[in-house]
C-alpha cells in the first residue's frame, strides 16, 4: 500500500466512524411487499444487464477480432446496471441511501485515486484496440523505442525491438504521445543525402544517381526514384535521393545500403567525386621590418 493510499484509507476510516449506518434502515422495519418489490426490481435489472452484455458483445466484436474489448465493455456495463439495480432495490426496501454513500464515499475516493493510473492504461488500451492505429505485427516507434508489436493488452503495449529485446510500454504513453506506425502502408519512402564536388556536371550527376538507384533490387519503379539538389554546402553540392520500397524496417535498411553502394560505384565509373570536408585557411604575410 502506497503512503498516499494509506493516508486516504485512514481518513476514510475516521469519516466512517462519524456515520451511523443505523440511520439508513427504516424505523418501522421492512414489510413483505417491500421485499417482493425489491427482489423483482433487482431481478429485472440483472436480466437487463445480461441482455445488454449479449448485445454489446455482438456489436463490439465487429471491431474487435480478439474479443477482449467486447468482454471488458460488456462486463463493465453489466456491473454498472446491476449496481443501479441494487440502489433501486434498496430504495424499494425503504433504505436511506445517503448514510451508505457517506460511509463508503471517502473509501471509494481513496480506491479510485489509487487506481487512476491503472484505469488510465485500461481505457487507453480500449482506445488502441477499437480505433486500431496499431495492431499486432506492426513495426512502430514510440517514446524513442522501435520494434514489432507483439501484444496489446489491457495495460501495456509489448514490442520486440530490433535488437531482439522485449520492451513494455504503458498503453497511456503510446496513446497520448506521438507514435509512428512504419508498416501502416505496404510501401514508404526513404531519403538518402548525397554530396558531389563543386566542379561536377550536376545534370550528369543527377542522371547517374537516378540510373544507379533504379537498378537496385527492392527499389520500386512506381513511384519512380527522384534526385533533387537541396543545398550548397561548405564542401559539396548536396542531392536528396528519394526512392520507395517495402515499408518494413529490414527492407528500408537493405535498400538504403544497396542504393548507397550503387551510387558510389556509378560515381567511380563516371569520375564523379564525393568530396571530403574542406576548409581554406589564409595566413597573413610577414610585414617587413622598419628601417
Amino acid at each position: 500500500m502506497t503512503p498516499v493510499l494509506a493516508a486516504l484509507t485512514s481518513i476514510a476510516s475516521v469519516a466512517q466512524d462519524d456515520v451511523d449506518l443505523g440511520d439508513a434502515l427504516p424505523d418501522d422495519g421492512i414489510t413483505t411487499d417491500q421485499w417482493i418489490t425489491a427482489g423483482l426490481t433487482l431481478g429485472g435489472f440483472i436480466v437487463a444487464a445480461l441482455v445488454l452484455r449479449m448485445i454489446i458483445e455482438r456489436v463490439v466484436r465487429r471491431t474487435d477480432s480478439e474479443g477482449q474489448i467486447a468482454s471488458f465493455v460488456a462486463r463493465m456495463v453489466r456491473t454498472v446496471v446491476v449496481l443501479i439495480g441494487i440502489v433501486y432495490a434498496l430504495d424499494a426496501l425503504g433504505v436511506s441511501i445517503g448514510p451508505l454513500i457517506g460511509a463508503l464515499g471517502i473509501t471509494g475516493i481513496a480506491i479510485a485515486f489509487a487506481l487512476t493510473a491503472i484505469l488510465e492504461n485500461v481505457f487507453a488500451s480500449v482506445v488502441l484496440k477499437t480505433r486500431r492505429p496499431i495492431k499486432v505485427g506492426d513495426q512502430i516507434t514510440s517514446h524513442d523505442q522501435s520494434g514489432t508489436v507483439e501484444e496489446i493488452n489491457f495495460r501495456t503495449v509489448v514490442i520486440r525491438n530490433f535488437d531482439g529485446e522485449k520492451v513494455v510500454l504503458p498503453s497511456a504513453m503510446v496513446n497520448n504521445d506521438v507514435m509512428v506506425n512504419h508498416t501502416d502502408r505496404p510501401v514508404r519512402r526513404t531519403v538518402l543525402p548525397v554530396g558531389v564536388a563543386y566542379g561536377t556536371d550536376l545534370a550528369l550527376a543527377q542522371s547517374v544517381i537516378l540510373e544507379a538507384t533504379q537498378t537496385v533490387t527492392g527499389v520500386l519503379d512506381t513511384p519512380a526514384p527522384q534526385a533533387w539538389i537541396t543545398t550548397f554546402n561548405d564542401s559539396s553540392i548536396d542531392f536528396d535521393v528519394r526512392y520507395w520500397h517495402e515499408s518494413d524496417v529490414l527492407s528500408m535498411f537493405r535498400a538504403r545500403s544497396d542504393v548507397a553502394m550503387a551510387i558510389k560505384s556509378a560515381f567511380d565509373a563516371h569520375g564523379i567525386e564525393i568530396p571530403f570536408p574542406q576548409r581554406v585557411v589564409t595566413l597573413p604575410r610577414d610585414e617587413p621590418e622598419a628601417g
